[in-house]
């Protein structure tokens, strides 16, 4: 399993919609509103790096109201 943190940019005032249909996508763990550059971070979970990718460009990135997306895999040594 991979995991990852994606910080999200939202449209103005456009943040808590954004945020609770992120909070409906399979495989997302958690989505908070947060203050600061970004608006939302997610913690998503997905099979493999393709999966955490198509994850983020064909569900998340398409949702209605996102300027921009970071993805942050996390790492586990």
């Amino acid at each position: 399993m991979v995991q990852a943190y994606i910080l999200v940019q939202t449209e103005v005032e456009r943040s808590g919609e954004v945020t609770e249909r992120i909070r409906g996508i399979e495989g997302v763990e958690k989505a908070s509103d947060v203050t600061g550059p970004y608006d939302v971070i997610v913690q998503a979970e997905a099979e493999d790096i393709d999966a955490l990718g198509a994850l983020v460009v064909a569900r998340i990135q398409r949702l209605d109201g996102i300027a921009r997306t970071l993805t942050c895999p996390i790492i586990n040594i």
